[in-house]
C-alpha cells in the first residue's frame, strides 16, 4: 500500500506564478557572466565543483529540484520538475514518480521514465561512468525501475526520508538512454532550458534558449555568455566597471564584497553561506602520514580562528562536518563544537602536537618537509598558504603546489597528493549527504580515505530515523566523533557573495547551498 500522490504540478506552477507576476519579464538579451576557471567537463554527475553546477545546470531538469525562486533549500521547497507528483510505500521502501509526457531532449528525443531508470543504473553500478563522486548518495538504492513510459518507482534497502532531497540537488539531473556518458562531458543532451552552443577551455562557455524548452515561456534570456577569467582581481575591476552583467555566484569573498559596495554600489551582491568547508585532507595511505600520531599533530597545529579572521574579517563559522546553525539545520551548537578536541587553546594543542611529532621521530633538528597541494584559484590558495604557517609551529615545513581545475580533482580522487588543502561542498544540508559522501567507507569524495566500519553503522541508523530530534542528537554526537578521530579536520564553513548589475532581474542565491540554484530559468533583464 502507498501514501497518497505528493505535491501536484498545480503547486509548483502556483509558487512559481507567485514569484514571477505575469507580464513583469522582458524576454530576450545576453547574460554576461564571469567564471573562475574552466571546469573539467560539462558531464554534473562525474564531477565534484561549483565550476560545473553554475554553468551547465540549465541544460538539465531533475525529477524533483528546489525551488529556484526560494532562498533556503528545504522540504517544503522541492517542487515537481520532471517528475509531476510522487508517492512513497507505507514501509517507506518505495518512492514512484509520475514523470511529464511531452517532453523533448535538446536533439528532439522524447523523455521517458526510462531515462531515469538509466541514470541511475549509471550511478548505482558504477562502471558505466568515468568516476562517481556522488555515488555514496545512492548505497541505500536497490534498484530504480520505469514500470511504463511515464511512472518509475525507486526500491530501497531501508526507509530513507532524505532521499526526496538527495534527488532535488543541482547535482542530481536526468541523463538520457541514447547518449554515451562519454558525449555528455562535450556535447551534453539535456531537457532543460538552454543548450550548449560552444564549450571553449581556458576561454568561455555559451548556451543558447531551448525553444522547445517544455515549461512554456522560459527561459526569458536568449542566453549565458560565460566568460573564463582566472585572475580574480581583473574580475572584480571588470564587474564593477560595467563589462559584465554578473559575477560568478559565490566569487566574493568577504573582503572583496565589502569593497565591491565601495565600488559599485548600485549593484545588488548578496553575502551568504555556501554549505563548503574549508578543511585538511591527508593521504593516511602514504608515509609517514600512516601514522596516526603525525595525522593528529596537523590538526593540533590549525588556528582556525586565525584562519576566520583573516579570511572572512570573522565572518566565516566554526562547525565540523555538517553546516553550522543558523543555515545549517543539523551543524552542532557552538557549545558543542568548543568541547571537541583541537578547536580551543591553540598553545596546548601545539604543544601536544610537538609531543606527537617526536615520538613520531620528527623535531627541531629533523623536520617534516611536505608539499602541501591545492587548487590553483584564491579560495584554495589562500588558505593554504595560511596552513603552512601553521604547520610550521609543529615541525612540519610545507611547500606549496597549486593544481589546475582540470587535473586537481583527478589527483585527489586517485588519492596523488601527500598533504591537501581542501574545499569540500555539501549540496545538500542533509546528514545522507555530508556522511556519506565524505566519509563513508569507499566514496569517491572520500578523499583521505577515511574508513570506520562502526561509523557507517551510525550513519545508515541515522538515515533510517523518523523523529527528528533524536536524529538530530544522533547527528550531533557522529560529527563530534569525525572530528575527534582526526578523519578529515575542518577549518572552517565559509561566506562568499555574488553581484548583479540592477538591470538584472530574477536572481535568487541559495542561502544554504551553492549548487541548487543555478537554473536561471526566470533570469531576465531590465533593459
Amino acid at each position: 500500500m502507498k501514501t497518497a500522490w505528493m505535491i501536484p504540478a498545480a503547486v509548483a506552477a502556483g509558487l512559481t506564478a507567485l514569484a514571477n507576476p505575469v507580464g513583469a519579464q522582458k524576454p530576450g538579451g545576453i547574460l554576461k557572466m564571469q567564471h573562475m576557471d574552466t571546469p573539467p567537463s560539462a558531464s554534473i554527475h562525474e564531477e565534484a565543483t561549483i565550476s560545473v553546477v553554475v554553468p551547465f545546470m540549465g541544460l538539465y531538469n531533475n525529477l524533483v529540484v528546489f525551488d529556484q525562486n526560494v532562498p533556503r533549500n528545504s522540504f517544503d521547497s522541492i517542487v515537481p520538475d520532471l517528475a509531476t507528483k510522487w508517492q512513497w510505500s507505507e514501509d517507506g521502501k518505495e518512492l514512484v514518480f509520475i514523470v511529464r509526457q511531452g517532453v523533448k531532449w535538446h536533439d528532439g528525443k522524447p523523455f521517458t521514465a526510462r531515462d531515469v531508470q538509466c541514470t541511475f543504473e549509471m550511478l548505482l553500478s558504477g562502471d558505466k561512468i568515468r568516476r562517481n563522486p556522488r555515488g555514496a548518495w545512492y548505497s541505500n538504492v536497490e534498484k530504480v525501475a520505469a514500470t511504463s513510459d511515464t511512472e518509475v518507482a525507486f526500491y530501497l534497502k531501508e526507509r530513507q526520508p532524505a532521499l526526496l532531497a538527495l534527488l532535488a540537488s543541482g547535482h542530481t539531473p536526468i541523463y538520457p538512454c541514447h547518449v554515451p556518458s562519454a558525449d555528455m562531458r562535450r556535447k551534453p543532451v539535456g531537457t532543460g532550458p538552454y543548450k550548449l552552443a560552444e564549450f571553449k577551455m581556458n576561454e568561455s562557455i555559451k548556451v543558447v534558449r531551448n525553444p522547445d524548452y517544455w515549461k512554456k515561456g522560459r527561459p526569458y534570456l536568449d542566453g549565458i555568455e560565460y566568460t573564463i577569467i582566472p585572475d580574480r582581481s581583473t574580475r572584480m575591476l571588470s564587474f564593477a566597471s560595467g563589462k559584465f552583467d554578473m559575477t560568478f555566484p559565490t566569487d566574493l569573498t568577504v573582503p572583496l564584497w565589502k569593497n565591491m559596495k565601495k565600488d559599485a554600489p548600485h549593484a545588488t551582491c548578496v553575502m551568504r553561506d555556501t554549505g563548503v568547508s574549508t578543511n585538511l585532507i591527508v593521504n593516511r595511505d602514504m608515509p609517514p602520514f600512516d601514522d596516526p600520531r603525525i595525522r593528529r599533530a596537523l590538526a593540533l597545529s590549525l588556528d582556525r580562528k586565525a584562519f576566520i579572521d583573516i579570511l572572512s574579517e570573522g565572518e566565516a563559522s566554526l562547525g565540523g562536518a555538517m553546516l553550522p546553525p543558523p543555515s545549517g539545520v543539523w551543524g552542532m551548537p557552538p557549545d558543542m563544537v568548543k568541547t571537541i578536541v583541537g578547536y580551543e587553546n591553540v598553545p596546548a594543542n601545539r604543544e601536544k602536537a610537538r609531543e606527537l611529532m617526536k615520538e613520531a621521530g620528527y623535531g627541531p633538528d629533523k623536520r617534516l618537509k611536505v608539499r602541501v597541494s591545492t587548487r590553483n584559484i584564491p579560495t584554495f590558495r589562500d588558505p593554504a598558504t595560511i596552513l603552512i604557517d601553521h604547520l610550521k609551529h609543529v615541525y612540519v615545513d610545507g611547500e606549496l603546489e597549486v593544481i589546475d581545475t582540470s587535473v586537481y580533482y583527478n589527483r585527489v580522487f586517485k588519492k596523488d597528493y601527500s598533504v591537501a588543502l581542501n574545499l569540500t561542498g555539501t549540496a545538500v544540508d542533509d546528514p545522507d549527504v555530508g556522511f556519506f559522501e565524505g566519509y563513508a567507507c569507499g566514496s569517491l569524495r572520500n578523499y583521505n580515505g577515511y574508513c570506520n566500519p562502526e561509523m557507517t553503522k551510525l550513519f545508515e541508523a541515522q538515515s533510517r530515523e523518523l523523529d527528528q530530534k533524536k536524529r538530530l542528537k544522533m547527528v550531533w554526537e557522529i560529527d563530534r566523533k569525525l572530528q575527534e578521530d582526526i578523519a578529515r579536520p575542518i577549518i572552517l564553513h565559509g561566506r562568499a557573495a555574488g553581484c548583479w548589475q540592477p538591470y538584472v532581474k530574477g536572481v535568487v542565491l541559495h542561502t544554504n547551498s551553492i549548487y541548487n540554484g543555478a537554473r536561471f530559468e526566470d533570469v531576465w533583464l531590465d533593459r
